[in-house]
């Protein structure tokens, strides 16, 4: 599958019970954060597990124009031989970030703070994604940016020849603000302060500690407070990816809703501004155990079990826990399809600027396979229907969406009748061993004919 080339639509209809081991992929937040803070030190920084998914080698394509060398030394595997902070060099064609969002504007931070110009495009669905909530922090630095109207890509960067240190508090819950205002921080002098009214995920901070950077988390009255010292030298380090839970989100629900299920995901990363999913599957009623608690990394990890659970209820998932789970909404909302009663998810309005409007994409899908789905700006409403009693019989688009195809096809594996995509190649972008490892485990999912 190709999240760049031909349309691949794919249907999945109800079959057997899943069964087996599901090793999906490695987690695409730390393989962006690896080849980019690699990059950033001085030597040779070593990965195992990276995942090898569209977004991710795009941006290790953007590493190498930014002057340092990528190596692939087998499946998972790869150096890279750094330049150290500020040491990036013009790169001389434009950036090509394909579909990922998190890896253009981790990369636009990267070089922010360095004298350099770089030009950046992507498919048409990141080329429509607002990039001013990047941008904007980033001209505190003294940074310049030159987009299409509404800030968006295609757009140029100046990185600042003389940066200055920002205090800066995110607006709205953004890994990917915070973590490209960090990474903007590393060439700035003195202290780089950046201040969340709500904790998101923390591989950022936790990762460039690792890399010998001083960080320094705390939790003030006006938030949770991260200062990074700029102008350190970044030591290579030895990193060893955990799977990711976000792509573990789709086995795991499909086993949850396949009638006779019994899914095991090995070496699962359960960060806790992560797991948010798992944790509301298990107050729904979920059959979820973890198996195996360990660290990795600085990463907690565990073996996670999922088992077919016909009496899930609706529940109305507590706002704060969106930053943990923001990408698993919308499998989360199939999952409420086949729950009992409502499932209420409120504080949700970073939905509408991901990959596509995922709330308007899974509303509508719902919708036609005959699911009851209120929404509104920042909350949607799923009415679930129970085991067994969602009709299906659709086609829905995918809107160049990895998480929306994959969520779709989940659902059609419980559903009365099939549930088609219209194209699934995005899937690529984030977990290119979907079909594969669906098919393994015994899941009905077919390519169809265009």
């Amino acid at each position: 599958m190709s999240g760049h080339g031909t349309t691949v639509p794919m249907t999945a209809r109800r079959g057997g019970a899943l069964k087996g081991e599901a090793h999906v992929p490695g987690d695409k937040s730390i393989s962006h954060r690896s080849l980019i803070l690699g990059a950033l030190s001085v030597g040779e920084t070593r990965i195992e597990g990276l995942l090898e998914g569209e977004d991710v080698l795009d941006t290790g394509k953007a590493m190498q124009a930014f002057g340092a060398e990528v190596i692939q030394h087998g499946p998972g595997r790869w150096s890279v031989h750094g330049v150290g902070v500020g040491g990036f060099a013009e790169p001389a064609q434009v950036i090509d970030c394909g579909n990922s969002g998190t890896g253009v504007r981790l990369i636009m931070g990267a070089m922010a703070t360095s004298p350099i110009t770089a030009t950046f495009t992507g498919d048409a669905s990141l080329n429509g994604r607002p990039m001013g909530r990047v941008t904007d922090p980033l001209a505190l630095f003294g940074t310049q940016a030159y987009g299409r109207k509404g800030g968006r890509l295609p757009m140029t960067i100046v990185g600042a020849a003389d940066p200055v240190p920002v205090r800066y508090t995110v607006p709205v819950p953004s890994a990917q603000v915070k973590s490209a205002v960090l990474l903007a921080g590393l060439n700035a002098p003195g202290q780089t302060v950046v201040i969340e009214r709500e904790a998101t995920r923390d591989h950022s901070e936790r990762m460039l500690a690792g890399f010998g950077a001083k960080v320094v988390v705390e939790t003030l009255p006006e938030g949770r407070v991260i200062t990074l010292d700029g102008q350190p030298e970044l030591v290579p380090q030895d990193i060893v990816v955990p799977r990711d839970p976000s792509s573990a989100a789709f086995p795991v629900c499909a086993a949850l809703l396949v009638e006779g299920s019994d899914v095991l995901v090995p070496n699962i990363g359960l960060n806790p501004t992560r797991a948010g999913l798992f944790t509301t599957l298990i107050e729904m009623g979920a059959d979820l155990t973890y198996e195996n608690l360990h660290e990795e990394g600085g990463e907690p990890v565990a073996d996670l079990r999922a088992k077919f659970s016909p009496n899930l209820k609706g529940i109305e998932v507590p706002p704060e826990r969106a930053a943990s789970m923001i990408d698993e909404y919308p499998v989360l909302s199939v999952v409420a399809a086949f729950a009992e009663g409502e499932t209420v998810m409120r504080g949700v309005k970073e939905l509408r600027v991901k990959e596509s409007d995922r709330i308007d994409a899974m509303a509508k899908g719902l919708r036609a396979a005959g699911v009851t789905v209120d929404e509104g700006e920042d909350w949607w409403i799923v009415t679930g229907r129970g085991h067994g009693d969602v009709p299906g019989g659709v086609t829905v688009e995918s809107r160049l969406d990895h998480r929306i195809a994959m969520s779709f096809l989940v659902l059609g594996l419980a559903t009365q009748k099939p549930v088609t995509v219209d194209d699934a190649s995005p899937i690529a972008t984030s977990f290119p061993i979907f079909e594969s490892l669906m098919a393994t485990l015994g899941a009905a999912i077919t390519r169809s004919n265009g």
